[in-house]
């Protein structure tokens, strides 16, 4: 049996490693003024950041229609794949799983099973990895999902935002509270673990920092880390130099966030994703 797998452009997966496992990639709309791009395709991630503060009206994000995870998946039953799984950044963040379910009913050529990731960003690109991975040894469909559950379990997500401005431009905060969050140095503290997001909030810069190398200080052993940042690589850098105790061997993958997800963090966003060791 040939599976084959695939995601969408929140993964964060660098397309070296896309192209490297055969992953397919479903990219999501960004919306500048009158303009639609493609996220990862027509428009850079850097390119993207450098716009942002001067954009006005706000960005905006869009999703694929159905046809267009038809149009992937039969393309790939063409190919010769006899099943698809196709994984996804979580539902408690996105309507991309709906539309993927939508569209593998209504696809008759190959049996597609959609899985819900619960997380986001490169939480859920290491469990693509993983899945692809497993399909490549000859893996059962049945037996890639355990592994997707077991790794979930270990899968966190955590990062310090810059500001508070582009969450009340994208309508999640009231202008009053941004503006007094701004004034005070507030540093909003995103989590995200087995679908469930949450928030803390600490004062500076400096204690964000802190913080973030705590949470991974609480999680170690780490099986796999990486840093994810909105187009802030000196800020993951510096980072990087906080935790580097903390990691496993090997250098560590540094991304920038996608742009769906840096429409409302803003630039300077700095955290991690991780996967913990497996226990004994």
């Amino acid at each position: 049996m040939s599976i084959k797998i695939v995601t969408d452009s929140t993964c964060d997966l660098p397309q070296s490693v896309v192209a490297d496992y055969g992953i397919a990639v479903v990219p999501l709309y960004i919306n500048i003024g009158r303009q639609s791009y493609l996220d990862g395709v027509d428009l850079s991630r850097q390119e993207f950041y450098e716009r942002l503060p001067d954009c006005d009206p706000p960005p905006t994000t869009a999703l694929p229609g159905p046809q267009k995870f038809r149009q992937v998946y039969g393309g790939l039953a063409e190919e010769g794949a006899t099943g698809i799984l196709s994984i996804h950044i979580s539902i408690s963040l996105s309507v991309v799983l709906g539309t993927a379910r939508l569209a593998a009913r209504e696809t008759k050529a190959v049996p597609v099973t959609v899985f819900d990731s619960r997380q986001l960003s490169l939480g859920t690109g290491f469990l693509v990895v993983t899945a692809a991975k497993a399909a490549a040894e000859g893996r059962s469909m049945d037996e890639i999902i355990a592994l997707l559950e077991e790794q979930i379990s270990r899968t966190h997500v955590f990062a310090a935002l810059d500001t508070l401005e582009f969450l009340w431009r994208g309508g999640r905060m009231s202008w009053a509270v941004a503006r007094l969050g701004n004034l005070l140095r507030i540093k909003p503290l995103l989590r995200m673990y087995d679908g469930n997001p949450t928030a803390e909030r600490v004062r500076t810069h400096k204690r964000a920092i802190q913080k973030l190398v705590s949470w991974l200080s609480d999680l170690i052993p780490l099986e796999q880390v990486a840093l994810v940042h909105t187009h802030a690589p000196h800020r993951a850098q510096h980072l990087l130099q906080q935790a580097q105790h903390l990691l496993p061997e090997g250098e560590a993958l540094s991304v920038d966030i996608t742009p769906v997800f840096g429409v409302h963090l803003g630039p300077g966003a700095v955290g991690f994703a991780c996967v913990t060791a497996q226990g004994e």
